[in-house]
């Protein structure tokens, strides 16, 4: 028996018309059957099934779709074409304020909203301490709305729609808004909806987020799906494209996708869109400059595959150019097994200069550091880019490799007892005083 889905999105586009001038609107309804608008379509042809329990991360530039796919499934908008179904009670956190009346006090608008989820009077009186406690917004509880700092809607907006008991949970952006202690309670109460099997949907462009709370992902571009795969794959297929986009020469950089049967794609910008979930890596290269090799050294210049954490270690790249570039720089990533950046720098941001390179020049790159990661394997990116001017841009990015190499990090017996990814090694000082 198949996996129960609990949103099911068939062939949906959504068309907005645009009129250069007001006039245009009664002209259209004065003559039938002439259009004067201009035709936007948000959406095209989105095919999406999300499974009972799944959690998903939707990715995309400002102007992608991404709300107006969420608001559609919401059923605060309707699609112009296609079939959406919709199985369990849905929670939205869409535009912020949305659903709240900003005459209404904060109280007031617990009840309201709770009546809008389907909750009987009863049930959100029973459940509004739990509500307020949550928010946490103190005496602002029984204050208008509209007196509310942004992080307080925030906080009064989740606190209401975790706690109806939904079967689909969507959050666009809103928690980008609260301080960091109401992020990571928030984060903690998703989990806990996560693990109960509820359905989440969720707008981000932190990939740490998307990283830790979603089992797939799926990329937007221009009002159609792009990629549907793994958060890894997706996210390295977003970061791509922005670095494409960054670049001074954008036609120049040349996004290759790599599948599980080793054939190779190239991306172009009017090709249709991507959508696979066989991607095993997103790859930028450049027939102007080759990746020799990468390997891992340790304090004896041995070279090894793995290493005991906090111990020296030494990773080199060797490069080989065939052509002239004026300033080149290396840099590196090391992310642990979900794709999650643990650590990354470049020579830029080290102020430090290769010089001029000319064609035919083999150059090795050494990065030397103590490596105090947890217990498990981690995957080097290497990046190669020119003429940099700030942290992360550069005048053309020349190779941008996930997963070139792998490392084993294993247990240092002699380190103290520790969780976490890195070991901070702290000294400790105890120090006694009477106290008056």
């Amino acid at each position: 028996m198949g996996e129960e889905i609990a949103i099911s999105l068939k062939n949906v586009s959504k068309c907005y018309k645009r009129y250069t001038r007001p006039v245009d609107r009664l002209k259209e309804i004065l003559l039938p059957g002439k259009s004067m608008a201009q035709e936007f379509w948000a959406l095209r042809h989105i095919n999406l099934e999300i499974s009972k329990g799944e959690t998903l991360g939707i990715i995309g530039q400002n102007g992608s779709g991404k709300s107006t796919m969420l608001q559609i499934i919401a059923r605060t908008l309707t699609p112009t074409t296609g079939d959406v179904q919709v199985d369990g009670r849905i929670s939205a956190l869409l535009e912020l304020g949305s659903g709240f009346n900003p005459e209404f006090t904060g109280r007031q608008n617990v009840f309201f909203n709770g009546r809008l989820l389907g909750l009987s009077q009863k049930e959100i009186e029973e459940k509004f301490d739990e509500i307020a406690g949550f928010a946490d917004i103190g005496d602002f509880i029984e204050q208008p709305v509209k007196t509310y700092s942004s992080g307080m809607f925030v906080r009064l907006a989740f606190a209401v729609g975790v706690s109806v008991n939904p079967d689909i949970l969507i959050v666009d952006e809103a928690l980008a808004v609260g301080d960091i202690y109401f992020q990571q309670k928030c984060f903690e109460r998703i989990r806990e909806l996560r693990d109960l099997g509820i359905t989440f949907l969720f707008v981000s462009h932190d990939p740490t987020a998307v990283y830790k709370l979603c089992h797939r992902a799926v990329l937007m571009e221009a009002g159609q799906l792009v990629l549907d795969a793994k958060p890894r794959q997706v996210i390295d297929l977003y970061q791509a494209k922005l670095l494409k986009k960054l670049d001074l020469q954008p036609d120049a950089v040349k996004i290759k996708i790599l599948d599980d049967s080793d054939s190779e794609t190239i991306l172009h910008e009017n090709d249709s869109p991507l959508v696979k979930t066989d991607l095993e890596e997103v790859v930028i290269s450049s027939p102007e400059v080759n990746i020799k090799f990468i390997k891992f050294l340790d304090e004896s210049e041995q070279e090894i595959e793995a290493i005991i954490s906090d111990n020296e270690l030494q990773l080199c790249i060797g490069l080989l150019f065939f052509k002239s570039f004026e300033d080149p720089h290396i840099g590196f990533k090391i992310r642990e097994r979900t794709g999650e950046v643990v650590f990354e720098t470049n020579t830029f941001c080290m102020g430090q200069k290769l010089g001029q390179v000319e064609p035919d020049n083999f150059v090795e790159i050494r990065f030397k550091f103590h490596l105090p990661l947890s217990e498990g394997e981690y995957t080097i990116t290497v990046g190669v880019a020119d003429s940099g001017f700030a942290q992360s841009s550069f005048k053309k990015t020349l190779v941008y490799a996930h997963n070139v190499a792998s490392l084993k990090v294993l247990k240092n017996k002699e380190a103290i007892l520790w969780s976490g990814i890195i070991n901070l090694s702290p000294s400790l000082s105890i120090l006694k005083h009477s106290y008056v």
